[in-house]
């Protein structure tokens, strides 16, 4: 692989938010309510995870770069454009020669179902990054480092995870995302090997009750949230669906309702939260506040048809978070 790893001045920037893992292409119908096999027209857009969620904090006014990988082809440099285009640096996203960038396909059909098609064999480029590929320095001084477990699912990104784990030295604000996705992992056992593995790396770790079942063998989000305290985070946040979310640390509960929205595509929601708690964590908020915005900018995304083109301004976010702060209040 090839890689850009020195800033224009020839040193590392400091980042408020260096995110690791999935890039590549979206590619979202034109028509709601319809299969693919009857679909006449797409947009295409950034995507994957990690890079959505570098997008948010972007977008919600934080410097931000992602650690990840592309082909050498169109789709590849249109993921690169794309990143700089929506304020995420792009020096650490590496070229790589073998493999294609991913592309992903969806159905829309609102209220709940959106199926993800993957096109990512033989292999992915963001799982071919290696050791050589982390820039330790931008990992260990970023203010907040995101990783998902996606990344632990092939070598050599796991050894590269593993590493840059290593360079953070558990820093606080270093987050895993559960982002446990079945058709990328031989089992759920192996998932959860590596993810208890990872666990003891990081302080923050956020994911819904499914991903909490891999992770620590628990689907009650309290039970889940107190064994992922045991495994040494700091803070536990287990999102609940329409239920809304929980976050746990050794000292303090919050539960946080859901906002209601009239759903367009509930892909992206997540990345938009994860975007959000970034910013709230990285500003020092009370955990009630940024559960509230987390949600609201979940729910802001989640009505509109784009994942990364869509994520919210921080006043977007903060103007919805009021409504359901004075909907409590009443």
């Amino acid at each position: 692989m090839t890689a850009q790893h020195s800033s224009p001045s020839g040193g590392t920037a400091n980042f408020d938010v260096v995110a690791i893992g999935r890039s590549g292409v979206d590619i979202y119908p034109q028509q709601i309510g319809v299969g693919l096999e009857d679909v006449t027209s797409f947009g295409k857009f950034l995507g994957g995870s990690a890079a959505n969620v570098s997008v948010a904090a972007a977008r919600l006014g934080h410097s931000a770069a992602l650690i990840s990988g592309v082909g050498d082809d169109p789709f590849g440099r249109f993921v690169r454009t794309e990143l700089d285009r929506l304020g995420v640096d792009n020096r650490f996203v590496s070229i790589d020669e073998q493999y294609p960038t991913p592309v992903t396909f969806c159905e829309i059909f609102p209220p709940d179902d959106f199926p993800l098609y993957f096109y990512r064999k033989p292999a992915a480029p963001d799982l071919q990054i290696e050791i050589a590929d982390i820039d330790t320095a931008a990992v260990h001084d970023a203010r907040l480092y995101w990783s998902t477990v996606t990344g632990l699912s092939e070598e050599p990104s796991r050894s590269a995870h593993f590493a840059a784990w290593e360079a953070r030295g558990r820093q606080s604000l270093t987050v895993l995302d559960l982002d446990y996705r079945p058709m990328f992992w031989e089992s759920p056992a192996a998932a959860t090997e590596q993810v208890r593995k990872a666990l003891g790396h990081v302080t923050v770790a956020v994911g819904n009750k499914e991903e909490c079942e891999v992770a620590v063998g628990e689907t009650d989000p309290h039970k889940a949230a107190d064994a992922l305290l045991d495994l040494g985070v700091e803070l536990a946040i287990v999102k609940q669906g329409p239920r809304g979310v929980l976050g746990k640390t050794r000292h303090e509960t919050v539960e946080s309702p859901p906002i209601p929205v009239d759903v367009v595509n509930g892909l992206g929601a997540g990345d938009s939260f994860g975007g959000s708690l970034c910013h709230g964590l990285l500003s020092g908020w009370p955990l009630e506040q940024i559960l509230r915005h987390a949600n609201a900018a979940g729910a802001i995304v989640a009505g509109r048809l784009e994942c990364s083109t869509a994520m919210p301004t921080a006043d977007e976010v903060a103007a919805l978070a009021a409504t359901v702060e004075e909907n409590v209040n009443v």
